[in-house]
């Protein structure tokens, strides 16, 4: 070992491990080899069922410009209508999240997005389809890495509250 493959954890990744490290939590980000952006490239790296990447999906709540985080199985899509019901009062709307607003709001890149850790806390909703899994990887800041954890952890470290927010499968 020359020492070239000690590099330092980005500091997204870093502010990640930081919350986990705070909250005792048992397991540290991983730095993956290839890039895990999608659902599916995170379940294909790390050998797991696509349901078990809790892919991160952030809208923007048009009446006030937050940004509203659903984290969600990766074999699963969310569905807008049963977001919008839970977290816009006097029949609000939910918007698109380009990639400038996910970037300002959370802190971090598309492909990137943790569920934990953000630069401004948003509103966040966690789908109850995790809970097929006893065992899930996040997204922890930067699109090579990725923590693992359980449903309940999630929850626990979010605060968030688990909803259906998925679209039926057969729709």
């Amino acid at each position: 070992m020359c020492g070239a493959e000690l590099k330092p954890l980005p500091d997204t990744v870093q502010r990640v491990a930081r919350v986990l490290q705070d909250a005792s939590h048992p397991h540290a980000p991983v730095m993956l080899d290839d890039a895990a952006r999608t659902a599916q490239q995170a379940a294909d790296a790390l050998g797991v069922a696509l349901g078990q990447i809790a892919k991160s999906i952030v809208f923007r709540r048009k009446s006030d410009d937050v940004a509203v985080l659903v984290v969600t199985s990766g074999d699963l899509r969310v569905d807008e209508k049963k977001v919008q019901a839970l977290v816009c009062a006097d029949g609000g709307k939910l918007g698109r999240a380009d990639a400038d607003f996910v970037k300002a709001r959370t802190g971090f890149s598309i492909g990137g997005v943790s569920p934990l850790a953000h630069a401004t806390p948003p509103v966040t909703l966690i789908d109850a389809q995790l809970s097929r899994f006893d065992e899930i990887w996040a997204a922890a800041g930067h699109p090579h890495a990725v923590f693992r954890l359980s449903p309940a952890q999630l929850q626990s470290l979010t605060g968030a509250p688990v909803h259906d927010v998925t679209l039926d499968p057969a729709s």
